[in-house]
């Protein structure tokens, strides 16, 4: 069996005993750091029992405060996400129509709402609402909120998927035309399937985004998300603010974790899908022959 790989050359002994001593000596200075950050965390007494304590031995912590600013950024989170990915296919169809009248306004919409920071259509939404219609002050926050997030990762998905869909090789829509289906045919049933597997990770990097910014309203609109949590359980547990902070950090980190594990799981199910759906080819009356994907014509019978 050959030492090569297909992107680059084998490392040699010499290779491999610079790479262990690199990984030796990153390791030291990685523990140097950690070290000197826990030592000065300990000198402005930020590891004290009574500041972590809380959220081991005190619950209402979590029924109070955390639990529920999770389920308000869950909320946020899964609106947005249900608006936006529909919209963002549409308007990633969209531009790629062959009529003009489609694709350019669908074009200055996306690329419009793109350029805008997210934390600006927050603030605009909340202030249109405000003045414009007669939704309850409590609910607001929530619905600038999901109406910034979905305009803008709206946007972001609809180049997602038209990247997706250029990606495929034109001969998939060639051979489609040649069987006589039409280009909403083409698109639903031979495009969007193919594109699905190529654009799940950098979906999945805009999905795990719109969990992230619900931050954002609870930082400048009140929204009582997760993040927003950390003023009032330092207000009423002291200065424990890196320890609300870490604590916080750590919930996102295991959401956003359990979301892209998900994701990982469902594309390897759909490649695994494809390469176990071949097409059946009947030689006789009882033999038939079945041929995974990519599709290979048997030999010519004689």
């Amino acid at each position: 069996m050959s030492d090569l790989s297909v992107l680059y050359d084998a490392p040699g002994p010499r290779a491999r005993a610079r790479n262990l001593v690199y990984s030796a000596v990153f390791l030291v200075l990685l523990g140097l750091v950690l070290w000197w950050v826990l030592d000065t965390m300990a000198d402005k007494n930020q590891l004290a029992a009574e500041k972590w304590s809380p959220f081991a031995t005190d619950s209402r912590v979590w029924t109070t405060y955390l639990i529920p600013g999770l389920l308000n950024t869950l909320k946020a989170a899964a609106l947005s996400i249900a608006i936006a990915l529909p919209l963002g296919a549409l308007f990633g169809i969209g531009r790629l129509s062959e009529h003009r009248w489609i694709s350019r306004p669908v074009g200055t919409v996306v690329e419009f709402f793109r350029a805008i920071p997210v934390l600006l259509m927050m603030v605009f939404a909340n202030q249109a609402y405000a003045q414009f219609t007669d939704i309850d002050s409590e609910v607001r926050p929530l619905y600038a909120v999901v109406t910034g997030l979905v305009l803008y990762n709206s946007s972001v998905i609809a180049e997602i998927v038209r990247a997706g869909i250029l990606s495929l090789p034109s001969g998939q829509t060639d051979a489609a035309k040649a069987i006589g289906m039409r280009k909403s045919q083409i698109m639903l049933y031979v495009l969007l399937p193919q594109a699905v597997t190529a654009m799940l990770p950098a979906l999945v990097s805009q999905l795990v985004v719109i969990v992230k910014d619900t931050a954002l309203g609870g930082a400048v609109l009140g929204y009582s998300e997760l993040l927003s949590q950390v003023r009032v359980i330092t207000a009423n547990y002291g200065a424990n603010t890196i320890a609300a902070f870490t604590v916080v950090a750590l919930i996102f980190i295991l959401l956003n974790f359990l979301l892209t594990s998900f994701a990982s799981w469902l594309e390897g199910r759909l490649r695994r899908g494809k390469r176990t759906t071949g097409a059946v080819l009947h030689g006789g009356a009882d033999t038939e022959m079945e041929f995974d994907e990519p599709h290979v014509e048997p030999p010519a019978r004689k």
